[in-house]
């Protein structure tokens, strides 16, 4: 849920506000500043509901203060899961959407969600046994403790069951005793004696995900959007909206308001003159690890388990990489998220827990990412025990119906998308015309299934002229949407970086024209998962805003502050030790 109390990526100094030709997105929405529906936040929950309004025939905007998925959207973490652990907290109707819509996604987005196999390593029978019920039935915290396998047993079979309708994987299975378990994943800690194995899902890149959602909504006729557009104020009009990369502000008036900003509801809500205390979100903190030696020991699996000060932790694979996560520490409304010294501490002694022989250093850390989930105020509880549940509260601001959201996850972005839109429809007297539960997102329209339609779609984008290597990155990047940059690409003079061979000239032209691009940063944050795998150097940086200010406008000063301004968030806010070791 990005934001719009925030600055654009991180607390440092971007490049200040300058004049010259108005971006077409911010234009469109000056140019006719009168919407049905006008969304605050540009992460999946917002940009989730623009698709499904627009669909609908629906005039929506949505305006997004930095880039897409700035916020907790592009800061998860990267799970599609039916939420195992919000059983013991009784949350059925909840674990129930999950399952169902992780299955759905599977299906309708396959170029980016795919298949998790997860496993939950185990020391002990009879642990939990008394903290389970008396949080499921009297929700009071026990001593922190590790489940046991009789608890984690019962709780993925329960599983099973919330799985059973459009099931996508097979049921879980328990591996017994220590010599099993050491056959299966030989370098756990010599003393677990039990692993429960399921499948959930990941999202290996969120933020191409959330891109997608934005170009279908747009491509309806129905929809405006505008990143690095913050909500300010209000006016006789309607809401005041600044364009973060020109400075100029106008107003903008809609029949009804929806406050998807996540962490920065309360902000938002007092901005735009109705004060609210609606949110009490927890920060959450991941490390990115190249470390073959721990990769080849998850055996392409995740590794979820309870740490015994009762934290939810996750160690698995993606892109090559290592993630490890996640922290849960209260956080104020609006606060500026960042990982600390002791969360990677932390981080490093459950990877000893769980791979006693396994030495990690701060040197094969390649990216930190940290965010807020945007949690309702729980003031007194335990963070890890607030429900990731949602409502929408309504309100009347300047005599227009207000709708702010509350909670929400990734997983159930679709289902949430289309009860905010209802409530919108509602609002406005309308009725839905069609439901999004069959549509595929995106690429993941006739997204080829198995290697061999796999190696096929990729022949059939060689035809462009582009090489085999190319194509796969183009694939993986876009889905099924690549033939569309395919065909942008051989329409003009196309030269390969000189600092990476994932991208080329054109491509950095169809980010700038295409996709909204406001910053250098963004392409190797969200448009490209070149910062997740520390693969970004100082040469590529200033190689990539050299390109880009051809076609964003830069004179020699801005260029420049750009690519100080990639490298500063990179290296500061990322902590991207490969990058600063390069400077």
């Amino acid at each position: 849920m990005s934001g719009q109390a925030n600055s654009v990526p991180g607390s440092l100094n971007a490049p200040a506000p300058q004049g010259g030709a108005e971006r077409s997105s911010v234009a469109a929405l000056r140019e006719r500043p009168r919407a049905q529906v006008l969304i605050i936040g540009g992460g999946v929950n917002g940009v989730g509901t623009y698709r499904d309004l627009a669909l609908q025939g629906i005039d929506v905007a949505v305006v997004e203060a930095a880039d897409y998925a700035n916020g907790a959207s592009g800061a998860s973490s990267h799970m599609i899961h039916g939420g195992i652990r919000y059983l013991e907290n009784g949350e059925f109707r909840l674990v129930h959407e999950s399952v169902v819509e992780r299955n759905r996604l599977l299906k309708l987005a396959p170029h980016y969600v795919r298949p998790l196999h997860t496993s939950v390593p185990m020391r002990k029978v009879f642990s939990g046994l008394l903290n389970a019920p008396m949080k499921f039935l009297f929700h009071k915290q026990g001593k922190p403790a590790e489940r046991g396998a009789i608890v984690i047993n019962l709780g993925l079979t329960m599983y099973d069951i919330f799985s059973g309708a459009g099931r996508v994987a097979p049921k879980h299975s328990f591996t017994w005793g220590r010599k099993k378990v050491a056959q299966e994943m030989p370098q756990l800690r010599p003393d677990t004696k039990y692993l429960g194995t399921y499948y959930d899902a990941s999202v290996h890149n969120p933020e191409r995900l959330i891109m997608d959602l934005v170009t279908e909504g747009d491509a309806t006729g129905h929809g405006r959007s505008a990143n690095y557009v913050r909500a300010v104020g209000h006016s006789a009009e309607g809401v005041v909206l600044r364009d973060e990369i020109s400075g100029e502000e106008f107003s903008f008036a809609a029949d009804v308001v929806i406050n998807a900003t996540g962490n920065w509801v309360d902000p938002t809500n007092e901005a735009l003159g109705k004060a609210t205390r609606l949110m009490g979100g927890t920060k959450g903190s991941h490390i990115v690890l190249d470390h073959p030696e721990l990769l080849e020991a998850t055996r392409g699996r995740e590794i979820f388990f309870e740490h015994e000060d009762g934290r939810i932790v996750l160690i698995y694979p993606m892109l090559g990489r290592v993630l490890v996560g996640t922290t849960d520490l209260d956080s104020e409304p609006g606060a500026e998220p960042v990982a600390t010294d002791e969360e990677v501490e932390y981080f490093f002694d459950l990877i000893h827990h769980v791979f006693p022989q396994i030495k990690v250093t701060t040197d094969e850390i390649v990216y930190t990412f940290c965010g807020v989930r945007p949690l309702p105020r729980h003031d007194g509880s335990t963070p890890g025990a607030v429900s990731r549940d949602y409502h929408i509260d309504r309100a009347v601001n300047h005599g227009r119906p207000m709708l702010s959201l509350v909670g929400g996850k990734w997983t159930t972005f679709r289902a949430l998308s289309e009860t905010l839109a209802d409530e919108a429809l509602k609002e406005l007297g309308a009725t839905r015309k069609l439901s999004t539960e069959n549509l595929p997102i995106g690429g993941g329209k006739d997204y080829p299934e198995g290697e061999a339609a796999q190696q096929r779609y990729l022949e059939s984008l060689t035809d462009t002229g582009l090489g085999l290597g190319h194509a796969t990155v183009l694939l993986e990047r876009y889905g099924t949407r690549a033939a569309d940059v395919a065909a942008f690409l051989a329409a003009g003079e196309d030269v390969p970086l000189s600092t990476t061979d994932e991208l080329s000239t054109r491509e950095l032209e169809w980010f700038a024209t295409q996709e909204q691009l406001g910053h250098t940063v963004d392409v190797f944050i969200r448009r490209t998962n070149l910062a997740f795998r520390g693969l970004v150097t100082r040469e590529m940086i200033n190689e990539v805003s050299q390109v880009l200010s051809k076609h964003l406008g830069w004179d020699e000063s801005r260029t420049a502050a750009e690519s100080q301004f990639a490298q500063d968030v990179l290296v500061e806010r990322h902590r991207m030790a490969s990058l600063g070791a390069k400077l």
